[in-house]
């Protein structure tokens, strides 16, 4: 099974342990499903800068192919972190640098290599919209995260995005399960193949055109000390499609009724295992200087 992750990454800049994570969505999915035993790559672009740097290298050590990432001259990424009660709550960034001002456009040449893939994942912070019709157009399943924010739940939005979509991944701890419920339908009622909503300590939902499936969250080992919550969105979705493929998932067939509620409930014992890990997931460096020039840190 290959899966690829196609779009934005960034440094997480934890502001109370003074310490830089690699992160972003698509990094953040290709590395879940390496750790989950899937043949994981990623594509999108690295800033020049030594943040750029850091990321490729960890990325690389962890084995993620990266053989179709291009380095764009300009800054990395940076999104500024606290954690709260074991919760990570963002305090800003640079908007994602150069990754998503200046991202790929793709080729013949790359539409042939992503054509190679079981799944493709990308998100809203990826500026990757534009390339979804040539990405739906393949013989390759097409995952997106949808996050959490208004603009991105619009008709218009929407009605551009969904059809290209076999899965949407919504953030909706702020919504009741009634709310929900009724978002995830409006999602594939516009064209998305199956729809999931985390919902956090309330658990999941998912819906797939027809039926409603739930997952608890997962009770957590109180003997072990919570890091914090970043990256349980993405290690849930890395978890659902790992399942999903196993059971016989494609591009125009459909998983297997009876294997959905077991791939929710996999993904979220995935994701609780994720609120261990420092970061997203790990491979933290420490970082010196002030934390008042976001720019100025970026560029170093």
């Amino acid at each position: 099974m290959r899966v690829l992750g196609f779009g934005d990454n960034v440094i997480d800049r934890f502001l109370d342990r003074r310490i830089d994570y690699p992160g972003g969505n698509c990094v953040n999915f290709a590395v879940f499903a390496h750790e989950l035993g899937l043949e994981a790559s990623y594509m999108g672009v690295f800033g020049s800068d030594g943040l750029g740097e850091f990321l490729r290298s960890e990325l690389a050590a962890i084995g993620l192919d990266l053989s179709h990432c291009v380095t764009r001259a300009g800054e990395t990424g940076v999104a500024t972190v606290e954690v709260v009660d074991g919760e990570r709550v963002f305090r800003g960034g640079n908007h994602g640098g150069v990754t998503v001002r200046e991202p790929i456009v793709l080729t013949p040449n790359d539409l042939r290599y992503v054509s190679e893939f079981d799944l493709v994942h990308s998100s809203v912070y990826s500026t990757s919209e534009a390339q979804l019709p040539a990405l739906a157009a393949l013989d390759v399943l097409v995952s997106y995260d949808l996050s959490s924010e208004d603009h991105f739940r619009s008709a218009d939005y929407l009605d551009s995005l969904a059809p290209c979509l076999d899965l949407a991944l919504l953030s909706c701890s702020h919504l009741s399960e009634k709310e929900t419920v009724s978002l995830l339908h409006e999602v594939v009622s516009k064209g998305a193949g199956i729809a999931i909503g985390t919902r956090g300590e309330s658990g999941s939902v998912l819906f797939d055109g027809t039926d409603v499936y739930r997952a608890e969250a997962i009770r957590l080992d109180d003997s072990r000390p919570i890091a914090d919550t970043m990256g349980c969105g993405d290690a849930l979705l890395a978890g659902v499609v790992r399942a999903l493929l196993h059971a016989g998932w494609r591009k125009h067939v459909n998983p297997p009724s009876g294997a959905i509620a077991a791939a929710l409930r996999a993904g979220s014992e995935y994701a609780a295992e994720q609120c261990f890990v420092d970061g997203a997931f790990g491979h933290g460096r420490p970082f010196v200087g002030a934390f008042s020039s976001l720019s100025e840190s970026a560029a170093g």
